[in-house]
């Protein structure tokens, strides 16, 4: 008992120093009431009543709008820039990583994406130093801030979404362990007090009560034979087994069915809460799970259940609850189309409704907005918990948040459940060991805010270290699957600026590309000069994966190193195509020096290649490491000058010469001359002598003609045979992207046989050779794409990737743009969605042309 008081009285000072640290700077400010006004012509400024934004918010730390407070909170914990004494270098993370995710932080609440913050800690320790500002422009639920605050950093939190912001700063922010827990508990009591009525049903001995865990509701249809209704669950569902049959029995007819055959029966009624009558599918009650005592039991509603259900039918609620309209969307179209769901409050049972806006309403001690907006956390997970998008899942003992995460799906069976059986006291314990983490570990100087990632308020050149996961495509739609979250907060995400691919918002890839382009010149802008960001890229199409890779270019930064995230042994393997892989991708992309950007900009690039391969050389890791090839090395440089329209001096062949003068090539890999001690010492430390013996998890995908390339020169690291070389290669082979030579071609144009073995280049002259040689197969290849778009009006079809960019860079060091436009009109347009490199020299010959292909 003893020790337990220190513990209390322990974690009772922290709070207190935090508070106090934290109530200085609070005083220091104007009230937010007077600050929206400056705010409201903001595309990102949500959607909601002024009352609702200044309701959620708990300012300085916390604001549902752009926080106007941003700069001060920079001002206070920041460390200025000092071009002069910054002497700050690091190469990209490559050591093992913990994803983490049976932590109970993690697990404390939902969200439709997460990367686990203890996955995220090994980058923000290994890229930055206590005290540093971690920024994470698209935060979900606050991950990044969990990371950061627990290794002493601090955290700029900036989301889009004003429930993903809400659930962050929630994350984020300590709160008093005992009043929460006495208020909670408060909560709990009240609404059992009120609705427990609700929940009662008679036990099968038609005396004793007990209370219903969950009630099982179930789809009824239309017969296609007969025309008469029947219970999806009586008539498709396999008790015993716990599984819906794919064909079953009419129960009246007994003629075979699926449920594609069958329509829903429908049901039309005047819904009070919205004045208007609507029309729904009709769910019935059929399995009651209950509780006696500690013992759970399960039967049919009888019509005790039943009576009860209309009881409550009849009630009116005297709770607010939300009646907002579900927006057009993706996600929206299943249960409007399927069960007529057309406004949020459609989403609950009667009871379910009741019970949560009663839920919803206890939170109110106004001296305390944080205590009251932690409640608001603990009580918001019932919002889909609690809905009718949770599936009845049989074969499963607990029937807890059985929704499908990343989509508003109504199944044919859902179960409803009361809010003791999801909140009970075992959730209360978990959020409060939650909290007691947040007061022990947490330094208490974390900022959330609603915004767009492209309009942060922030200065220029302040971050130390950003770490994000953006939305990729039209992988989920945000703004739609918070809505129900957002209805119950009463404020909404203003989509306009949402980076997703989305028919409904008239968003394509090309609209996608500009919104993530501007929100990465936003981060590029706000991060201090030779400092990085790590980009989680959840595995999409390749279009997609090289709309991300344009933006982050595009924005200034230099991508150093993709890597996959081996989620089995908690590892990274290098990789040159995101479509290659199936797991998560992460992003390494650094900001240059500012003292080199200078330059560069201001000569336009003209005799800075050595100095951009010498910038760049540095900022990777001296291990192996598919970037430090030839073919990524010249890929980096025309990136870097034909995304600014500068002049490329340099052909292949050209930079091949350039490398060879000035950097040194060991093992197939370019380094510095400073870097080559260290790279034979980390050789000797693994005790490996040649590049045949080392194992690095790096992993080139064949998928197209340069990583066809790259895997046939580290493969070749002493001779061999044709017939070897041919069975390892196609087993490398993964899905091709490309029209790429047969095998022999390219080993006969691009290596040297010898006594019947293949082999690399090994002097000057031979290196010389082979490239000229390469060289001059290129050429004849565009220049046969290049006659027969003059002579025909055909679409282009086999289309040689490696000719086309060999065609466009020296039609672009030409100038010969007209050149670049008239193949790139006849080539399918998957090849520019999917291939950046290709894309530069089409986008730059359209503005250079003032015209669009």
């Amino acid at each position: 008992m003893k020790e337990y008081s220190k513990k209390q009285m322990a974690l009772k000072y922290a709070q207190e120093k935090k508070a106090e640290v934290q109530d200085d700077f609070a005083k220091s400010i104007k009230p937010l009431a007077e600050l929206l006004d400056s705010l409201r012509h903001l595309e990102s400024f949500p959607i909601g009543k002024d009352e609702d934004i200044l309701a959620l918010s708990n300012p300085p730390y916390y604001t549902a709008c752009p926080n106007p407070y941003i700069k001060d909170f920079i001002e206070r914990y920041g460390k200025p820039y000092d071009p002069e004494r910054d002497d700050y270098h690091r190469t990209p993370f490559v050591g093992d990583i913990s994803e983490g995710k049976n932590d109970p932080i993690y697990n404390a609440h939902s969200y439709h994406t997460k990367v686990p913050h203890k996955a995220i800690m090994k980058f923000i320790e290994h890229y930055t130093e206590e005290g540093d500002i971690v920024f994470d422009g698209f935060c979900g639920s606050g991950m990044t801030g969990v990371a950061a605050q627990l290794l002493n950093r601090r955290a700029v939190l900036v989301d889009l979404s004003p429930a993903a912001t809400f659930i962050s700063y929630n994350y984020n922010t300590p709160v008093d362990v005992g009043e929460f827990e006495k208020e909670a508990n408060r909560i709990l009591d009240e609404v059992e007090k009120e609705c427990g009525w609700m929940y009662e049903t008679l036990h099968t001995d038609g005396k004793t009560k007990g209370r219903i865990n969950y009630t099982v509701w179930s789809d009824v249809f239309i017969c296609p034979y007969c025309h008469n209704e029947y219970v999806f669950w009586h008539a498709a569902v396999d008790k015993e087994k716990g599984k819906v049959l794919k064909e079953f029995s009419c129960p009246e007819c007994r003629a075979e069915i699926t449920k594609t055959q069958c329509e829903r029966a429908k049901v039309t009624f005047y819904d009070q809460a919205i004045g208007q009558e609507i029309t729904q599918a009709i769910q019935v009650p059929v399995l009651i799970n209950y509780s006696v005592g500690k013992k759970r039991f399960e039967k049919e509603p009888d019509k005790f259940d039943l009576d009860l259900i209309r009881k409550i039918e009849r009630s009116t609620i005297p709770y607010w609850f939300p009646t907002s309209v579900l927006p057009v969307g993706y996600n929206t179209e299943q249960p409007r189309r399927s069960h007529g769901v057309t406004h949020v409050h459609h989403f609950y049972t009667k009871r379910n409704l009741w019970v949560l806006a009663a839920c919803m309403s206890k939170p109110h001690p106004s001296s305390n907005l944080r205590l009251k907006n932690f409640l608001l956390f603990l009580v918001e997970q019932l919002i889909l918990g609690m809905s009718r998008l949770a599936r009845y899942v049989p074969r499963h003992y607990s029937q807890v948040n059985r929704y499908l995460s990343g989509t508003l799906y109504i199944a044919s069976q859902v179960v409803e459940v009361s809010p003791w059986y999801v909140l009970n006291r075992n959730k209360i314990n978990k959020i409060k060991n939650l909290s007691r983490v947040l007061l022990k570990d947490y330094i208490g100087a974390c900022t959330t805010f609603c915004s767009s990632a492209d309009s942060t308020l922030i200065r220029d050149a302040c971050v130390d270290y950003i770490f994000t996961d953006p939305p990729f495509g039209n992988n989920l739609m945000y703004s739609e699957l918070n809505f129900l979250w957002e209805a119950w907060l009463k404020v909404f995400t203003n989509n306009q600026k949402e980076a997703i691919v989305n028919n409904v918002q008239n968003k394509g890839l090309n609209e996608y590309k500009e919104l993530m382009t501007a929100c990465f010149r936003e981060m590029f802008r706000i991060l201090k000069p030779n400092r990085w960001m790590t980009v989680v890229f959840h595995n999409s199409k390749a279009s997609v994966w090289n709309a991300i890779q344009d933006a982050i270019t595009k924005a200034g930064f230099v991508i150093a190193q993709v890597t996959v995230m081996d989620k089995q042994q908690g590892s990274f393997k290098q990789v040159t195509s995101a479509g290659a892989v199936k797991n998560d991708l992460i992003i390494n992309a650094y900001k240059p020096k500012q003292e080199f950007t200078d330059r560069f900009l201001k000569n336009a690039g003209q005799g800075m290649e050595k100095e951009f391969l010498a910038e760049h050389l540095t900022k990777l890791p001296v291990e192996p490491n598919i970037e430090r090839t030839e073919q990524m090395l010249y890929s980096k440089l025309l990136a870097q000058y034909v995304q600014r329209g500068y002049a490329v001096r340099f052909s292949a062949r050209q930079f091949h010469k350039l490398l060879a003068e000035h950097f040194k090539s060991v093992d197939g890999y370019w380094f510095t001359e400073e870097q080559l001690p260290r790279y034979e010492e980390w050789k000797r430390a693994s005790g490996l002598k040649s590049i045949k013996e080392i194992k690095t998890g790096q992993q080139v995908f064949i998928t197209d003609e340069k990583t066809a390339l790259t895997w046939l020169y580290q493969f070749l690291d002493e001779p061999k045979s044709y017939s070897d070389i041919y069975t390892a290669y196609h087993k490398a082979v993964t899905h091709l992207e490309d029209e790429i030579p047969e095998l022999r071609d390219l080993l006969d144009n691009n290596f040297i046989l010898e006594d019947k073995l293949y082999r690399r280049p090994r002097t000057k002259e031979e290196e010389e050779r082979m490239e000229a040689q390469r060289e001059r197969e290129l050429e004849r290849a565009f220049d046969r794409l290049l006659a027969e778009v003059q002579s025909s009006s055909r679409r282009l079809k086999n289309v040689r990737k490696e000719a086309l960019k060999y065609g466009f860079t020296r039609a672009y060091q030409e100038q010969l743009f007209a050149d670049i436009l008239a193949v790139a009109r006849r080539l399918d347009r998957k090849i520019l969605e999917e291939n950046s490199e290709i894309n530069d020299f089409v986008e730059i010959a359209e503005i250079k042309m003032g015209e669009d292909i």
